[in-house]
């Protein structure tokens, strides 16, 4: 409250802040106490609204989830989908993962497959794939105005090309390496050894008679 860049903005107490552990450079854990409104079993998400005919969205904004009934994909729709007023079959949510610049997708009942001999998989956020914690971005598309099925933005493209030009870098980086330092490349065959003329064997027996 003390830092000179807080005096631009009008906060009157602590009480009126967030505090986060910061984990690679973006929001990680939230911090709680006893005396504060979020309680253990809310969690903080970032929303974003794609914003129609375009590869982006709207800044975002925070979202408290009560996850009191349950971490299941049906809970976290009607809450996005109250939040913004909208009928929540016509919502499309997933989760943002900045270290691969992609969306995933966080399917509606309808939309699981399930076989009816077989138990059906625990819808749980909390578990693979989503792992969904405080601090994660949910990207939100209103189907009455956007119908289209990506959920990712330029700056995706961008990331994942880079991505892309790291890896072969890294890559052409090692084998060139190997070279330098002799190796052999896993997978090249070892030059035959040439074979020297062939010489005679003679095996001389003795006699025990």
């Amino acid at each position: 409250m003390t830092l000179p860049s807080f005096l631009e903005f009008s906060i009157p107490s602590p009480a009126f802040l967030r505090a986060w552990t910061v984990e690679s450079r973006r929001p990680g854990r939230l911090l709680r106490v006893h005396c504060q409104r979020l309680s253990p079993q809310h969690v903080l998400l970032r929303t974003q609204m794609r914003l129609p005919g375009k590869r982006a969205y709207a800044l975002p904004v925070d979202l408290v989830w009560d996850t009191a009934r349950g971490w299941t994909a049906g809970s976290l729709r009607h809450q996005v989908a109250d939040f913004y007023s909208l009928p929540v079959e016509k919502i499309e949510i997933a989760k943002y993962l900045p270290e691969k610049f992609e969306w995933l997708p966080v399917p509606s009942w309808n939309q699981q497959i399930t076989k009816r001999k077989k138990k059906k998989k625990q819808d749980n956020l909390q578990g693979a794939p989503y792992h969904l914690k405080d601090g994660d971005t949910i990207g939100i598309k209103n189907l009455l105005a956007d119908d289209d099925d990506d959920f990712s933005t330029v700056r995706d493209d961008v990331g994942r090309e880079k991505q892309k030009a790291f890896a072969l870098g890294k890559n052409k980086s090692q084998e060139a390496l190997r070279v330098r330092s002799g190796d052999v490349p896993s997978g090249a065959e070892t030059p035959a050894r040439p074979r020297g003329p062939e010489a005679s064997l003679s095996i001389h027996v003795g006699s025990f008679r």
